[in-house]
C-alpha cells in the first residue's frame, strides 16, 4: 500500500532495506515496515466569512520495523487518528508520502461491522477480502476465537453483542491474515481486564514472530510492554 500526494509523486514505493531485528532477536527482516514522510493534513473549519484551515498534521515523519510495538500517543485532538487513517489509507493526505511492507491489518476505533451479519458471517466475508483460502480463514478464525475468548458469540448477529464483544471482533477482523503490520486505533477501550490481558499476549507474541504492531492511545498505563513511544506533538511525531 502506499499513500502520496499528488503534488509529489513517488513512483517506487516499496521497503526492500533488510537488517537485523529490534531486539537482538536476529531475523533477517525489512526494515522499515512502515515508513510515514512530511505528512501533512488540514481541515477545513467555519462558515464564510469566518472559514479558516486546520492545520492538523505539518509534517510527521514515522517509521516502524519489523519485531516492534510502538506506541503513538498524545492529547485529544492532537493527530493521531488522523494520522492512522492516512497510514491505512482511509483518509488522503495534502502532502507526504506513506510505504509499507508485507499485509496490512486495520483495526479502527469505531468497530466497522454489519450488524445483521454474525461474527462467523464477518469472518468468512472479510476472508474473502484477504484473498484467503476458505481453510486457512476457517483455522485463523477458530485461533482468534479461542484466544479472544468470544468463540461462544460465533453465531450471533452483531447487533445481539455487548459493546465489548464488538470490540474483539474487531480486533479480530484485523488479525485474521496474520498481517505483518498491524496498526490498532485505540484497541482496548471497551475490553474488560481479561480481554485486556489476552490482548497483550497476542501482542508480545506478534513481537517475537517479527510482526509490527502500532497502538495509538490517548494515554499509556504499561509503558513496559513498548518497545517505543512517540508522541503527537505540534503536528508532528516526536520520540518520548
Amino acid at each position: 500500500m502506499a499513500v502520496h500526494s499528488p503534488r509529489d509523486p513517488v513512483k517506487d514505493t516499496s521497503l526492500t532495506a533488510t537488517s537485523e531485528s529490534p531486539g537482538g532477536r536476529g531475523q533477517s527482516v525489512k526494515c522499515p515496515v512502515l515508513r510515514a514522510r512530511g505528512i501533512t493534513k488540514s481541515y477545513k473549519r467555519g462558515i464564510w466569512p469566518r472559514r479558516r484551515d486546520l492545520l492538523v498534521l505539518t509534517g510527521t515523519d514515522l517509521e516502524l520495523c519489523a519485531g516492534e510495538i510502538v506506541g503513538l500517543v498524545g492529547e485529544n485532538g492532537s493527530g493521531k487518528s488522523t494520522l492512522m487513517k492516512i497510514l491505512v489509507g482511509a483518509l488522503d493526505a495534502d502532502a507526504g508520502t506513506v510505504e509499507t511492507a508485507g499485509r496490512v491489518g486495520y483495526c479502527p476505533q469505531e468497530p466497522l461491522l454489519y450488524e445483521r451479519l454474525t461474527c462467523e458471517e464477518h469472518m468468512q466475508l472479510f476472508g474473502v477480502a484477504y484473498e484467503m483460502n476458505a481453510d486457512s480463514a476457517s483455522a485463523s478464525a477458530e485461533s482468534l476465537y479461542d484466544s479472544l475468548g468470544f468463540g461462544r458469540w460465533r453465531d450471533s448477529q452483531v447487533v445481539e453483542l455487548s459493546g465489548g464483544t464488538k470490540a474483539k471482533l474487531n480486533l479480530a477482523l484485523a488479525l485474521l491474515p496474520d498481517p505483518d503490520l498491524l496498526l490498532l486505533d485505540e484497541p482496548y477501550a471497551g475490553f474488560d481486564w481479561d480481554t485486556y490481558q489476552r490482548f497483550w499476549d497476542i501482542t508480545a507474541q506478534r513481537r517475537d514472530a517479527g510482526r509490527s504492531v502500532l497502538v495509538v492511545s490517548h494515554f499509556v498505563t504499561d509503558q513496559q510492554r513498548f518497545d517505543r513511544l512517540v508522541e503527537m506533538r505540534d503536528g508532528r511525531a516526536w520520540p518520548r
